[in-house]
């Protein structure tokens, strides 16, 4: 998409770290602590985890990370674009390019899970708008009324 960077970065970079930190203040604002599945610094530098950035002229962002869990499985981890930067396109450009990298990794499908709250209906409707479809928990996760689980079959590319 125009107008945006994206780049693979470590969690651990100040710039990444202090995004990060606001996301898990965020998250911690909106969900009960053990609803709360936002990965912070250390498990973003998991050897399982590409980690994003995205920038424009403005500034940094946002983020997004993807996890192999094997098997040709991926799940999507900390998307999240800052307040100030909704509405400008760069979720999608953020969504648009760790499908792409999913794709490119070989992954047949990519799960995620999100807030059940309408505070995270936005980020919902993006998701949906991707064709993620909701789906029962996965990996680790248990059923929880604060979580939403989606899914999405990845086509292969031609």
């Amino acid at each position: 998409m125009a107008g945006f960077t994206i780049s693979a970065a470590q969690a651990d970079a100040p710039e990444a770290a202090a995004l990060i930190s606001r996301h898990l203040s965020q998250m911690d604002a909106q969900s009960p602590e053990e609803s709360c599945h936002a990965m912070g610094v250390e498990g973003l530098l998991g050897r399982d985890i590409k980690f994003f950035l995205i920038r424009s002229d403005d500034g940094l962002l946002g983020m997004g990370a993807l996890k192999d869990m094997g098997g040709g499985q991926a799940e999507l981890k900390s998307m999240h674009v800052v307040a100030e930067a909704r509405g400008t396109g760069a979720g999608r450009a953020m969504l648009e390019h760790l499908l792409a990298t999913a794709r490119a990794d070989g992954m047949r499908a990519i799960s995620l899970e999100t807030g059940s709250t309408d505070d995270f209906l936005p980020a919902r409707r993006l998701y949906e708008a991707y064709g993620f479809a909701e789906c029962g928990p996965f990996g680790d996760y248990g059923p929880d009324p604060w979580s939403v689980f989606m899914r999405l079959d990845l086509a292969p590319t031609a």
